[in-house]
């Protein structure tokens, strides 16, 4: 066991190896609205996970890839599951409209993009051994593909200082931007105009805007050029031609990479959600596109976990549907009916046995425990209930671990991790040109926290050290 002076000067080293390394964030002061560049919060030590899980979550993602693309093509399937859910929740509602008028529009390009990230923890079981479980599927502004690029050499250098230099060396080789940027590259090159430009779609104020740079620096070193523009950008500049091309500020836009518009209040009026549409409409090559947008909502995620679904998609390949299956917790429907009404009880009976999700992203949005059972009698005889799902809680076991964060003190938690696993595919009307899984993620929070991300301030990054 180290000594506290030891610790506090390897966090010291920490800080400023992530500095040194470029893991870093920009945050918003409130006492004078000025910028802060600083490091992104991250774990002082790797957190153990096993191989067999790891290996096995990297494994299924080219097929996750491929899932959320056929989702993406079945019209009928997507009306089918979201009919419940549009009914209620006014953003989904508002997405999918748009995404009807693609439809009866008729999709212009014909090339689809796909920037996935599939997330996981580990769930104990009462013998000890852990199972790979599947929280959610990213298929929208999935982030820190640049960050994680960076936080090895952080982590190989701190146990270098640590006197651990055998374990340094299993720290893995991680770089998710390149991937990410290679399956972009390749949208761009299929477009077919070197001029055109690769357009970041940004929030208004940008904490993490380092992460979306190292993507973006990774497309400059292929020749690729991009701006970075947001909403309102689109809605005073954007516009089409007769054949569809969009241009904004002049400049012909080749990809649409989606790093915004995944939450209601992305939308602040009228005009966003009509740059939304025209940007949807145009020959761009949209990451997401409005279809595959909605193919990653919880509704989505609960359906297929009926049975017989997942064999629609993958009708001759009973191998894919169980490693894809094996990664399932329980997800219970909430529709109005006697299947709704079960898992309603089942709920109000053993609360604290699951996790209550509404039809949003971007972290903090869960609900647990006791507002598990506030929230569902309020809603539990309304059609207001199938705004919602219910997820079996995963058990992961704790970890003990030092948490960097800004101006927080050094202290040892009980820590949960959560692996991230990025996925992309390019294909081009009927062809998959390509299909990968491109890297990995570990996030960390303490295990006082039920809910919340590293953007939300709760989590920070982290490496798996593989036993």
């Amino acid at each position: 066991m180290m000594n506290t002076t030891l610790l506090e000067d390897l966090a010291d080293v920490a800080k400023d190896s992530a500095l040194l390394q470029g893991v870093l964030m920009r945050i918003q002061e409130t006492p004078n609205s000025s910028e802060l560049v600083t490091y992104a919060p991250f774990t002082l030590f790797p957190t153990p996970v096993p191989k067999t899980v790891f290996s096995q979550a990297l494994a299924v993602q080219t097929h996750y890839n491929t899932l959320v693309d056929k989702i993406s093509q079945d019209p009928d399937f997507l009306h089918e599951a979201l009919a419940s859910t549009i009914a209620v929740d006014d953003f989904t509602a508002r997405l999918f409209r748009i995404h009807q008028q693609i439809l009866k529009e008729g999709r212009s390009q014909s090339i689809v993009l796909g920037l996935n990230r599939s997330d996981y923890m580990l769930d104990q079981g009462e013998d000890g051994s852990s199972s790979l479980k599947q929280i959610e599927i990213n298929t929208v502004a999935a982030s820190f593909g640049g960050l994680s690029s960076r936080t090895p050499d952080v982590h190989r250098h701190i146990l270098k200082v640590a006197g651990r230099p055998e374990e340094s060396q299993r720290i893995l080789d991680n770089n998710p931007a390149a991937g990410l940027a290679r399956a972009v590259s390749k949208a761009w090159e299929l477009y077919g105009s070197e001029r055109a430009v690769v357009m970041f779609l940004v929030e208004e104020s940008q904490r993490n805007v380092f992460d979306q740079r190292y993507i973006e620096n990774e497309l400059w070193k292929r020749n690729i050029p991009t701006m970075r523009r947001r909403f309102d950008d689109v809605s005073k500049t954007g516009s089409l031609d007769q054949d569809k091309r969009l241009f904004v500020d002049g400049r012909e836009v080749a990809v649409v990479y989606f790093r915004n518009g995944y939450m209601p209040q992305n939308y602040t009026s009228e005009q966003t959600w009509d740059a939304r549409l025209l940007m949807e409409r145009s020959l761009a090559v949209k990451c997401p596109d409005i279809s595959t947008h909605l193919a990653g909502t919880k509704k989505v995620q609960q359906v297929l976990a009926t049975p017989g679904v997942l064999e629609k998609f993958f009708p001759d390949q009973p191998r894919v549907v169980e490693q894809i299956r094996a990664t399932f917790a329980g997800l219970y429907t909430l529709d109005m009916g006697p299947e709704g009404d079960k898992t309603v009880a089942m709920a109000l009976a053993a609360p604290d046995r699951f996790v209550l999700k509404p039809q949003r992203e971007g972290g903090g949005n869960n609900i647990y425990g006791s507002q598990i059972c506030q929230v569902l009698q309020g809603v539990k005889a309304s059609t207001e209930r199938t705004a919602y799902i219910l997820m079996d809680k995963i058990h992961p076991t704790p970890v003990r671990n030092y948490l960097l964060r800004r101006d927080a003190p050094l202290q040892i938690s009980n820590c949960l991790s959560e692996l991230g696993v990025f996925g992309t595919y390019v294909r081009h009307g009927k062809d998959m040109v390509m299909n990968e899984c491109v890297g990995h993620l570990l996030r960390t929070k303490s295990s006082e926290h039920s809910d919340g991300g590293v953007a939300a301030g709760v989590a920070v990054l982290d490496n798996p050290l593989l036993v």
